[in-house]
């Protein structure tokens, strides 16, 4: 496994106990590297942050572009892998939208529903397909 892909497990990590315990992502972050062996990636940290960011408009992507899906409705392990996945797709120059969907299909096959891999698969391409049409926030 290679150490961008141990780094989105990580900040995929981070952000599911964020979202299951209502809690700020920041406070999960900083007691998961507390617990760690050795200092976090810091691509996981770029992760978390970026999402955390910009989480109000992924998630308006996320309901827009989730075909008969609610944000509440779905797996909390599939929506935040949406939140890595579209925060890569539009938000990261340094990461090919090809490797953030692979990268997320595979996480979502390998820890979620035997639907998942596909569901985020189809939402991460059609978010691919529209960005130069998406007005983003200047950040």
């Amino acid at each position: 496994m290679s150490a961008r892909t141990k780094a989105r497990k990580r900040a995929l990590d981070v952000l599911f106990q964020a979202d299951l315990k209502s809690v700020p992502a920041s406070g999960v972050f900083t007691a998961v590297e507390a617990q760690s062996d050795g200092p976090l990636n810091p691509y996981t940290k770029v992760l978390v942050d970026g999402v955390v960011e910009h989480q109000s408009r992924i998630d308006e992507l996320i309901a827009a572009y989730a075909q008969d899906w609610t944000l509440e409705r779905m797996p909390a392990v599939d929506r935040n892998l949406l939140r890595i996945g579209i925060w890569e797709i539009l938000w990261s120059s340094d990461v090919p939208d090809a490797v953030a969907i692979s990268e997320a299909v595979e996480l979502a096959g390998s820890l979620s529903t035997d639907s998942s891999g596909s569901f985020v698969n189809g939402v991460l391409s059609t978010v691919q397909d529209v960005k130069e049409h998406l007005v983003l926030e200047d950040t």
